[in-house]
């Protein structure tokens, strides 16, 4: 079936007032790069938008928007003139789509008064000739599908299908943050789920060759593109170099605490890249008592290194839960490949569930850690997302 437009339904952004403007046109500008070499026109007003197809595929331009952040849902439309004999025959089409035995309903809203039928009149004919040529059964209160036909000034609209959006708000009208991003399943996961408030993410990954490779960073890198590609927004990675500091670490803090020493220095690090991007937070993938650095008394004497805000999207998620949506947000596939990071390749054999913030301090009393966390900053590349500008110095953004 050829469908003329997508009819684009806002969420969250419905409810904003004086500020909707704004809200609409970074919608529109994520929707227009999402679909970048489509020949489409995207037509925005207060209340929803459309998106005109020329000859372009409806499911492949859905299929590109539904991870798009403050769109409701999706339905793709047939433009018709208004004529009785045209939507009796569009009504047919839609019906043919239907499996054999479903029920089915027509529902009307009639924006332009002055058309010479009412809303029941029009239900009524177009519902009867439904049933008189397809003998198909009608359900009023809890149909299989409906018919959806919309009588407005420029013509009428038909369809029959609604697609969920991801709700939310478009990204860029929240603020910013900075996501620790590492290759696991977690944290790409709590980058979608901050993003779909609204909020950019500029992430950062701890590398630590030659004990991560190349491929380790090849995968995040990914992961990077692929929320890009979901989002519509590029989103740029901080790279920090890791080995130095996690070598004193290994060297010099007792195996127990060594996670909670270098979570500590991965936070502190995150909070000046923060500052220095105007970003208003810290995001990661924790969930409480999945890992030893993930109990209440882990984060606490983690956290104690800073002020800053540290956001956790799936603190309460079952794993379960996190997994269906990394499926969903289409990252699980990549997460899941065999290349560790630094994380694991100097995970400690018996880490402390609940160390205690007085022998931490204690053990990193023996690391002067400033000219470490100084160099790293210094040397921190930057991978920008489906870019040709793939690598850059932290010193040229100061």
């Amino acid at each position: 079936m050829n469908y003329d437009l997508i009819l684009v339904r806002y969420g969250e952004l419905t409810l904003k007032k004086k500020n909707r403007k704004m809200f609409i046109g970074k919608l529109v500008s994520q929707i227009e790069q999402a679909l970048e070499g489509k020949s489409v026109v995207v037509r925005a007003n207060r209340d929803r938008m459309y998106i005109e197809l020329d000859n372009e595929d409806a499911y492949d331009i859905i299929d590109r928007l539904k991870h798009i952040n403050g769109i409701l849902s999706m339905s793709p439309i047939i433009r018709l003139r208004k004529s009785e004999d045209e939507m009796k025959r569009v009504a047919l089409e839609l019906e043919s789509t239907f499996n054999k035995d479903d029920t089915f309903k027509v529902e009307v809203k009639r924006v332009d008064k002055s058309f010479h039928l009412k809303t029941h009149d029009i239900q009524q004919l177009i519902g009867g000739y439904v049933v008189r040529e397809t003998n198909r059964p009608v359900n009023i209160k809890q149909p299989d599908h409906t018919i959806m036909i919309e009588v407005r000034f420029e013509g009428v609209y038909m369809y029959s299908e609604v697609f969920e959006g991801n709700g939310g708000l478009p990204l860029g009208t929240g603020g910013k943050t900075v996501l620790m991003l590492s290759g696991g399943i977690d944290s790409p996961v709590a980058g979608f789920e901050i993003m779909k408030r609204g909020i950019e993410v500029e992430a950062i990954h701890y590398f630590s060759p030659p004990y991560t490779s190349e491929r380790s960073l090849e995968k995040v890198k990914k992961l990077v593109d692929i929320m890009a590609e979901k989002t519509g927004v590029s989103i740029k990675m901080h790279i920090v170099p890791f080995t130095k500091i996690q070598t004193a670490i290994y060297d010099k803090i007792p195996d127990g605490y060594s996670m909670t020493t270098t979570r500590r220095v991965m936070l502190i690090i995150a909070e000046r890249l923060a500052k220095s991007i105007g970003a208003e937070a810290i995001v990661n993938g924790e969930n409480i008592g999945q890992v030893a650095s993930q109990t209440l008394t882990s984060m606490n004497t983690i956290n104690q290194v800073t002020n800053f805000p540290v956001l956790r999207p799936l603190l309460t998620y079952e794993k379960n839960e996190i997994i269906q949506k990394s499926m969903y947000y289409g990252t699980y596939e990549t997460s899941i490949l065999p290349y560790e990071d630094c994380c694991t390749i100097f995970k400690p054999k018996k880490p402390k569930t609940q160390p205690n913030l007085e022998n931490v301090e204690k053990y990193e009393s023996n690391i002067d850690f400033e000219p470490f966390i100084e160099e790293a900053l210094k040397d921190i590349e930057i991978y920008h997302s489906n870019s040709e500008e793939k690598n850059s110095k932290f010193s040229d953004l100061l």
